[in-house]
């Protein structure tokens, strides 16, 4: 498992490494962002989605569960899952598809259990001193090397 972490103490750190993984994203990758309230999740999925789109407005999809974004090679899909009661309902909102036509950003990926792809870019955005640390990890061998891209 190949993994780097970033120590970020501003809202504008957290949005580079956002455009960071939208440099290397490519269809059928999902970023799970694993992080509690307020983390920066938002934050990190908005600057993905404005540096590959035009869209000016990016609102957490909290009460849509689900925006779609138009990219010049395949459409982003910014879930919100954190008011999903069950897993299955993610079945409602067109994951399976948006898995594999498109770029997945998911906030609250624990809340789909077992559904969790295992081939995803895990990032963890957690406390550290005065901002946040951001780890971002994968098992897959192409994706690693994607990964290390951005490293520097």
């Amino acid at each position: 498992m190949s993994k780097i972490d970033f120590i970020c103490t501003s809202e504008e750190q957290t949005e580079n490494i956002g455009k960071k993984l939208a440099n290397i994203a490519q269809k059928g990758d999902v970023f799970a962002l694993f992080g509690t309230l307020g983390m920066g999740k938002s934050v990190l999925s908005r600057a993905f989605i404005q540096s590959l789109t035009a869209a000016k407005e990016v609102p957490s999809p909290t009460f849509t569960l689900v925006q779609t974004y138009e990219a010049p090679d395949f459409d982003i899909y910014h879930f919100d899952l954190y008011r999903i009661k069950s897993a299955e309902e993610i079945f409602e909102l067109g994951m399976e598809e948006a898995i594999y036509e498109g770029v997945c950003l998911i906030e609250w990926p624990e809340k789909m259990g077992a559904y969790l792809p295992h081939n995803i870019f895990r990032v963890d955005i957690t406390p550290f001193g005065n901002g946040r640390k951001i780890t971002i990890e994968t098992k897959d061998p192409n994706k690693q090397k994607r990964i290390e891209k951005i490293a520097g």
